[in-house]
């Protein structure tokens, strides 16, 4: 199936990216390629002004980047305070080599990543409070392109299945298999009380921006936002703060506990999320093993599969619904 994973990210140079922003734009500037995932990004700085320019994937709809920019204001809207890129130019369509490519000036956002952050700072609660405030500011937000087939959806684990297959190690694929197992003995008796919502999806260390005292204050990239259970949200900030811990508990459910402070959740939803974290690895470690075979110099597409592997068959060790009863007792 034809989809933004599988399709070649875009290859435009920088002087390419120069001319656009002449003659669409009437700007100009230093032009420098950011890394990517499956779009093309790259920083823009006139001395006075900065900004990103983004080239998306030639299978990204319209629509999706429709649904980013009204998310976007709908954020602005209620909690002003978060920082967020924002359309700084028109969205037009360039075709080259019989594709078609959506490029738009977005406003840069100065800070530091969370990833680059003193990590002597309480990185799980500083998160959890973080993404907990971007859930409340997202609360009752709908875009009919949110309901979609979304492979990082951590809900949908018969996609997960399918991407499964590009595991060459059966040893690794039954690790894999465990946990969607767990998953599915598990979350049915949570299901009725677990609510619906458009989320970010992606809350991890390369996406949060922090400011020169550590303290959070944005967000980038939407790309990934889906209607799902809202308690995924929580989960993926979960999953990315555990790479990070030998002995991940403490720091998961300080971060649960910190997000439910600020946007509080259902007992149902607080004792998922373990079982969401663990999707969400499944979901990593998957993708890389796909999409590396596609495309072999993108480096970022591998940034998280090690560590992932090495945390997934730590918790094959152990017992996730005991997880999730500490959890609920920890974070309520």
């Amino acid at each position: 199936m034809y989809s933004v994973f599988n399709e070649s990210p875009p290859s435009f140079s920088i002087p390419e990216i120069s001319d656009i922003l002449d003659k669409e734009y009437s700007t100009h500037g230093t032009v420098t390629e950011l890394y990517s995932d499956r779009d093309q990004n790259f920083h823009v700085s006139n001395g006075v002004d900065e900004f990103i320019i983004k080239v998306s994937n030639p299978a990204e709809e319209r629509s999706q980047l429709d649904l980013q920019e009204f998310a976007s204001k709908y954020i602005s809207r209620n909690d002003p305070t978060i920082k967020i890129p924002k359309l700084a130019g028109k969205i037009f369509e360039l075709r080259r080599g019989g594709k078609t490519y959506l490029i738009r000036l977005m406003t840069y956002v100065k800070g530091e990543f969370l990833f680059q952050a003193n990590p002597h700072t309480s990185g799980s609660s500083r998160l959890g409070k973080f993404l907990g405030r971007l859930s409340r500011s997202l609360e009752g937000f709908d875009h009919a392109d949110a309901h979609r087939k979304f492979e990082w959806d951590c809900r949908q684990t018969d996609l997960i299945y399918g991407i499964s297959e590009h595991i060459v190690s059966n040893k690794d694929r039954n690790i894999v298999d465990h946990f969607l197992g767990q998953f599915e003995k598990s979350m049915p008796a949570l299901i009725n009380g677990l609510r619906m919502s458009v989320i970010h999806n992606d809350g991890n260390d390369h996406n949060i921006l922090v400011d020169q005292e550590d303290d959070i204050i944005g967000i980038i990239d939407f790309g990934d936002m889906v209607y799902t259970f809202q308690s995924v949200e929580p989960a993926v900030g979960m999953a990315y703060i555990a790479l990070k811990h030998n002995d991940p508990f403490k720091a998961i459910a300080s971060m649960l506990k910190n997000y439910h402070s600020i946007f509080p959740l259902q007992e149902n939803e607080l004792a998922s999320t373990i079982y969401l974290m663990c999707s969400r690895l499944c979901i990593t470690v998957c993708m890389s093993a796909w999409r590396k075979k596609l495309f072999p110099n993108n480096q970022y597409l591998i940034i998280s599969e090690i560590s992932a592997w090495e945390l997934l068959k730590m918790m094959k060790k152990e017992d996730l619904d005991e997880w999730s009863n500490r959890l609920v007792k920890y974070a309520s």
